[in-house]
């Protein structure tokens, strides 16, 4: 909780906010028989959408082994699944490769926000 908050504080005083009409996105990288992808679907999927978190930047699924869409650029391809990158305008900012559980994903989705320039509201 201390460092949700302290993100926040940062983010609020520190990190320029998103240009006017930015589009954010978390794209979630996974492939079938993923256990750890199962285990997010259980543990964060069904709130997702309802965070603050979820409503600045949306959750968009691919394949990992399916084709990039041609109006996102990452970095390098991911290896693991499941693979989080987020995006600002269609570019990766930053990413969290594998899940490593509900409160560690939650502080480290907030880290890439903030550094992306976005606020995440409590």
């Amino acid at each position: 909780m201390f460092q949700r908050l302290l993100a926040f504080v940062i983010a609020l005083f520190v990190l320029p906010a998103l240009p006017a009409g930015a589009a954010m996105e978390l794209l979630m990288f996974e492939q079938p028989g993923c256990v750890y992808c199962a285990r997010w679907n259980e543990e964060v999927s069904p709130e997702y959408a309802k965070t603050s978190e979820g409503r600045l930047a949306p959750l968009r699924r691919l394949d990992l082994h399916g084709e990039l869409p041609p109006e996102l650029t990452i970095a390098r391809s991911p290896v693991f699944t499941p693979t989080f990158v987020l995006v600002v305008d269609g570019v990766e900012k930053g990413r969290i490769e594998g899940y490593p559980g509900e409160d560690f994903f939650w502080v480290l989705l907030d880290d890439l926000i903030s550094k992306a320039g976005g606020t995440v509201t409590k």
